[in-house]
């Protein structure tokens, strides 16, 4: 072998080596963030990540950088970089765009969506179904955003898709509050709350899926304000 190819498979090597690592911070640190064992605000120290994850600060800051793209992480004027706050105030204008999101995305879904897009939908009901019985509230929350995205795709807008993208990303952490008010134990209804979404779409129903997923989101949000009430995260009146 020339010392080019030696090189090259050095180099391709070590670029496979950075890879794993800034994919192992990502999903550590993205962990911590959603169950909010790293609180909002809380200080991030690539130095310490680089100790705790025994790597370089490269795939460290690799890493930050996928976080703060989804909003998880923000770097303040003075460059300090913190785990961003959670915007309690501006939950009624979230909640607003997310159930109009539901709705319209499984509308569209109803009339334009394929059998392959239903054979991908039911893998992800399949999945999110497994995690509810399993209590895993990261793999609930997983793939509950990647079952309404795959709904969102069915319906053939990429606009809708990609604003239903950021907003369920966006909305991970109030998620998991959420489920924390039921103690990871999500009622079996919510995951038939899906079947019936499912069934709607598959029968081009374009009436009833819109009520379904108005519905799916009225509980999702009426369950999130009174749990965040509760937990005396904010004294805000938060209303639709």
């Amino acid at each position: 072998m020339s010392k080019q190819n030696d090189a090259q498979t050095v180099e391709t090597s070590t670029a496979h080596r950075r890879g794993s690592g800034v994919g192992h911070v990502y999903e550590a640190l993205r962990n911590d963030i959603i169950e909010l064992e790293l609180p909002p605000g809380s200080p991030i120290d690539e130095v310490q990540l680089a100790q705790r994850f025994s790597l370089s600060r490269t795939p460290i800051r690799e890493a930050l950088v996928r976080l703060a793209a989804e909003g998880l992480i923000t770097t303040l004027p003075n460059r300090a970089t913190i785990v961003a706050n959670i915007d309690f105030l501006g939950l009624p204008q979230f909640f607003d765009a997310l159930t109009l999101m539901y709705r319209v995305t499984t509308r569209l879904a109803a009339v334009h969506h394929r059998e392959d897009d239903i054979r991908r939908i039911g893998e992800w009901q399949a999945a999110f179904t497994r995690a509810v019985e399993a209590r895993d509230a990261l793999a609930m929350i997983a793939a509950n955003r990647d079952f309404h995205i795959e709904i969102a795709r069915a319906g053939r807008n990429r606009y809708y898709t990609d604003l239903f993208t950021q907003l369920l990303d966006e909305g991970r952490r109030i998620l998991r509050l959420y489920y924390s008010s039921f103690h990871d134990m999500l009622p079996r209804e919510y995951v038939n709350e899906h079947e019936d979404m499912i069934a709607a779409i598959v029968a081009r129903d374009v009436e009833r899926a819109d009520a379904l997923a108005s519905a799916h989101a009225d509980q999702i949000v009426r369950h999130i304000q009174a749990s965040i009430t509760a937990d005396g995260r904010t004294n805000a009146r938060i209303a639709i």
